[in-house]
């Protein structure tokens, strides 16, 4: 079981922090083995926003967990408190995965975990990160960076892929994928998608694409190009490309060769099928095919996910501690 410890101190933004408490606190239906241990640590009571918070531990606490989750900083021109930073830094050198959710990238910085690392955060305080902290190489045009032990997020939504990104990690597409349905959120956005995009992204059912989005997911299996996504959007190419790239913020190839990327991983996870079976369950025809793009996109071939994910499901996270 991972121990996650949700740091909060007053100034944090209440919903980056009801959004990693709502996903690591909740176990969605049907996941048998036991969930997160998720406890709540702060110097005392706290105030976000409006809210006031009890934490069940003292910020010495972090040290002790395997993942530890620090929420938005709401006021990024203050720097956050001397024993937030110093227990988060204890917590990292302690051995724990350090994630932060928006804004939250400053408390890292201040501690030095961002120090010679890629990090991102709110795409309106990017400027501010990179100024204050040189040594941060900072990206303002990604959802999320996984440096391994240090993660940071983009703002708000973001911190929900984010959120569902560690799920994946550490137990797989399938589980992260029932937590997104519970939570009625887009199973999965890649950390190198573009932050902020144009067009806001419309409410579910209520634009163009609404309806070809799970007649796409049914059909996985079949050989679909752009031009049979557009006939059956009512659209030209040239318009399906310039409203899939408004909603999704990527192109309708790249969307549906990552649904396919997931769908291998589900299959991976929770069948036998060999790899052939899968190239076809998934449209990608060949084992040639569907090795390539899945090793580009996940970092490893399938059967090095399948036994990795299987170990893991049998002995634990990587993260666990005793």
């Amino acid at each position: 079981m991972v121990a996650v410890a949700l740091a909060v101190t007053d100034g944090m933004l209440h919903l980056e922090l009801s959004m990693a408490y709502e996903v690591f606190g909740t176990a969605p239906d049907g996941v048998a083995d036991p969930w997160y241990s998720l406890v709540v640590c702060g110097p005392g009571t706290v105030r976000a926003g409006r809210f006031l918070l009890e934490p069940d531990h003292g910020l010495d606490r972090l040290a002790r967990a395997d993942t530890v989750i620090i929420p938005g900083w709401a006021d990024v021109d203050v720097d956050p408190p001397a024993d937030l930073v110093d227990a988060v830094r204890a917590a990292h050198e302690a051995g724990a995965r350090v994630v932060s959710l928006c804004t939250g990238a400053f408390v890292l910085a201040a501690a030095g975990l961002l120090n010679g690392r890629r990090a991102t955060t709110h795409w309106a305080h990017t400027r501010v990160l990179a100024a204050r902290y040189p040594q941060v190489e900072v990206d303002p045009d990604v959802l999320y960076v996984d440096n391994g032990s240090v993660l940071t997020s983009a703002g708000k939504a973001a911190a929900m892929d984010l959120c569902l990104h560690l799920v994946r990690l550490d137990r797989g597409s399938s589980v992260a994928n029932a937590v997104a349905r519970r939570l009625v959120v887009p199973p999965h956005r890649d950390g190198g998608q573009a932050q902020f995009v144009t067009t806001p992204v419309p409410a579910p059912g209520n634009h163009p694409l609404a309806g070809l989005f799970p007649w796409v997911i049914e059909r996985l299996g079949q050989p679909l190009t752009v031009e049979d996504l557009a006939r059956q959007a009512g659209m030209s190419a040239r318009n399906l490309g310039r409203h899939f790239r408004s909603v999704t913020g990527t192109t309708p190839l790249q969307w549906l060769l990552t649904q396919r990327i997931r769908h291998a991983q589900e299959l991976l996870e929770t069948t036998d099928d060999g790899v052939d079976a899968i190239a076809t369950a998934t449209g990608m025809g060949t084992a040639t095919t569907l090795r390539r793009h899945f090793s580009r996109t996940v970092g490893v071939p399938p059967d090095t996910y399948r036994r990795t994910f299987r170990a893991r499901t049998a002995g634990g996270s990587p993260y666990d501690r005793p």
